[in-house]
């Protein structure tokens, strides 16, 4: 059970290690953008957060050729680097060939049990399906993964699940009851995750008493 942050932001990431429970990063183009830097830039920034901080980037190219030659490069912007492949035929054909060279990749735009199965097929890592996208269109994103990892239990599938596209915290305790390896989602989730009012009115409450007690002199 590992928790990613959907994002490129130093300042967010950096808060989210210091909580102690970010193993990871997802970026794609979207969210590189947002920081007004150079991919290899903005990887290596990350990258220096942590030498165990496992970031997924993105490869952008349409044709087999030329993703498996981007995502060899990717793969060397740091130590634990994994690319993420478009849910095409000429992705799949891409990770197959990733797959033989030891290059870990996460098919991303998963939104079918089928599309995650061919994906598996062809050798991918993780399947990154986007819960919340579905969810928009009055699909139920939280069925598929529990389909998905059904799927993959039965046949004993090493591909693993990083549930993406979050939009509320409590979606999150829901993925990972249905069997989602990893949940990715972004700082503001995160930081929702860690609050209850029950826990505040308990720390006000000790802090109260904790005055009451006598203090030596």
């Amino acid at each position: 059970m590992q928790i990613f942050l959907d994002t490129a932001n130093i300042e967010e990431i950096s808060k989210g290690i210091a909580g102690g429970c970010v193993s990871g990063v997802t970026t794609n183009p979207t969210i590189i953008s947002r920081e007004n830097k150079s991919l290899q830039q903005c990887i290596g920034d990350i990258s220096a957060l942590s030498p165990d901080l496992t970031v997924l980037v993105e490869a952008v190219s349409s044709e087999t050729k030329e993703m498996v030659k981007e995502a060899r490069q990717l793969s060397k912007l740091a130590k634990d680097i994994i690319v993420k492949i478009p849910m095409t035929p000429h992705g799949l054909a891409a990770v197959r060939i990733l797959s033989g060279e030891n290059i870990r990749t996460t098919v991303t735009l998963v939104f079918s049990c089928n599309q995650a199965i061919a994906a598996s097929c062809a050798g991918a890592d993780y399947v990154a399906p986007f819960v919340g996208r579905l969810d928009d269109i009055n699909a139920d994103g939280l069925s598929l993964i529990k389909s998905i990892k059904k799927i993959f239990v039965t046949q004993n599938a090493r591909t693993k699940i990083i549930s993406a596209s979050i939009r509320t915290p409590q979606s999150v305790a829901e993925l990972f009851a249905a069997g989602s390896d990893i949940v990715t989602m972004p700082g503001n989730i995160l930081q929702a995750m860690y609050k209850h009012p029950l826990t505040d009115a308990g720390l006000q409450k000790f802090a109260e008493d904790w005055r009451k007690v006598p203090k030596e002199l």
